[in-house]
């Protein structure tokens, strides 16, 4: 039974909505009459949209064939019988907010995510299984191996890795790590050759536009933590199965051996304090290896594009299953900020054209009724975790639903395994906060210099000149906002068991 109620029959189902939007100059779509296009004379526009039609769909087959979507896709967003609300002027008109916030709260209280068995994980990706060990070498703080070369030393090890292949970057990290390759290797008592190889011990995880850029900079400031050679490698989320950016299609996926080259020059150091050196110094054995791609926490979309999800519309597997498959102890970081400012910041981020404060509150009315729509006939979980949904909404607004994605990486990692940052918090008490990352990565204290040096480092990625001065959002898109993410706030903050979550006084 929907949630929402509407006897006008005007109302046009969620799947016709979607397929309007792909026609970007339609102007009179359902949702483009609320940009309040003036339509010159009916014939008119009902040619312009035959021809635009007409042209879309001769080029859709070419340009668009890769990531076309299933139609059991459109099935977990909602039932063809189901419908939108009306068309809103401005998210001020949006009246069943209230209703809409009462559906969402009693939807919270959902079951806990069922887990997928460990053999059906190792079964979908067999060779990440083959290439990490269960065991990792003891005395050392980060997970690492030895592999076996077996008679390889001669062959470039990184001619064909494709982060090499498409980071300038990381090709001149490449050119270092290839002149000193033979010297780091470890050459054993029956004359083999082995290679050390080191996963993250920890993650950042997410969310986008939350301070992870900020922490990842100051952290690279302590001399015991080693980053990949770039913040966000995207691995487990996307570049396994090949996805760069959605808009190409799926391309050839990064092999697990090319991430675990991002990780080749911390392997270096770890492998200087497992050999010794001159100086007798075995500090190397405590270096820490991590890495800071926001998407880990909730970008699960490339299942909807190579598998069927599960009758209930979730995907049959998230991230931190394979995360914790090959590294339970894995630590987890994640830093969240008052969702409502989250996604404005996000739309002022990502979106390059035509920012207005009146353009964010259209796109933000827009998605709720997308998000309403899903939520009449599906659960809480799976309209956050549906891909053709999360495409369909012009702001990210899944991604402030923390509680979820929370939620899910709880059922997979103990507690005491994630740490929760605020970045409110740590904005205003920075110090305090950064030793806390520091305890809970058992790592030393900084000397006084490198502390200063730390907390006076200006912020990292923050907004632009341009984007500041289009000024806070609308008065009436924050209310909604603020309405609509209050049930998941109180949930979070019960998860939590902090009550600053609520994020009342932001």
């Amino acid at each position: 039974m929907p949630c929402l109620d509407d006897g006008d029959n005007s109302r046009r189902g969620l799947p016709s909505v979607l397929e309007l939007r792909r026609v970007p100059l339609w102007s009179l779509g359902p949702l483009r009459s609320v940009r309040k296009v003036k339509v010159i004379s009916f014939l008119l526009g009902l040619t312009l949209t035959f021809l635009i039609m007409a042209s879309y769909i001769l080029t859709w087959d070419k340009k668009g064939l890769m990531l076309t979507i299933s139609p059991f896709h459109l099935r977990t967003i909602v039932n063809p019988s189901s419908t939108l609300p009306h068309n809103l002027s401005s998210t001020k008109d949006y009246a069943n907010i209230k209703l809409l916030v009462k559906c969402i709260t009693s939807k919270l209280e959902f079951s806990p995510r069922k887990l997928p068995l460990l053999k059906d994980v190792v079964n979908t990706d067999s060779h990440l299984f083959s290439v990490i060990p269960r065991q990792f070498l003891p005395n050392i703080k980060s997970p690492c191996w030895y592999e076996e070369l077996s008679g390889k030393t001669k062959v470039d090890p990184y001619s064909k890795n494709l982060y090499a292949v498409r980071s300038k970057s990381f090709r001149t990290v490449c050119d270092y790590l290839r002149k000193h390759f033979q010297e780091h290797l470890y050459h054993s008592d029956d004359n083999k050759q082995y290679r050390l190889r080191c996963l993250p011990y920890f993650y950042i995880i997410g969310q986008p536009k939350c301070g992870t850029t900020d922490l990842f900079h100051r952290l690279l400031l302590h001399p015991e933590v080693k980053f990949t050679t770039m913040k966000e490698p995207h691995w487990w989320t996307r570049k396994r199965f090949g996805i760069i950016h959605l808009k190409d299609g799926l391309l050839e996926r990064f092999p697990v051996e090319d991430y675990l080259d991002l990780f080749e020059l911390a392997a270096y150091h770890i492998q200087e304090g497992i050999l010794g050196n001159t100086s007798g110094d075995h500090s190397q054995r405590h270096i820490i290896t991590g890495e800071a791609s926001a998407s880990t926490m909730w970008d699960n979309q490339a299942w909807s594009y190579l598998y069927n999800y599960r009758a209930d519309g979730e995907p049959p597997f998230l991230a931190q299953d394979f995360i914790h498959a090959v590294q339970p102890n894995a630590k987890i970081i994640v830093m969240l900020r008052d969702p409502v400012e989250r996604l404005y910041s996000d739309y002022l981020y990502f979106n390059m054209a035509n920012k207005s404060v009146e353009d964010f509150d259209l796109r933000v009315s827009e998605s709720l009724q997308l998000f309403e729509a899903c939520l009449a006939e599906n659960s809480v979980r799976s309209c956050v975790y549906n891909t053709t949904l999360s495409n369909a909404m012009t702001v990210r607004l899944n991604l402030g639903l923390y509680s979820v994605f929370l939620l899910d990486w709880l059922t997979v990692f103990h507690r005491d395994q994630i740490l929760v940052l605020q970045l409110e918090d740590y904005a205003a008490n920075l110090r305090l906060t950064i030793r806390k990352v520091f305890d809970f990565l058992n790592v030393g204290p900084l000397s006084e210099q490198t502390e200063a040096a730390l907390t006076k480092r200006p912020m990292s990625n923050t907004r632009r000149a341009a984007d500041r001065s289009l000024g806070p959002m609308l008065p009436s898109t924050r209310d909604l906002l603020r309405e609509f993410h209050q049930p998941f706030n109180h949930k979070l903050a019960t998860i939590l068991d902090n009550k600053v979550f609520h994020w009342t006084e932001t």
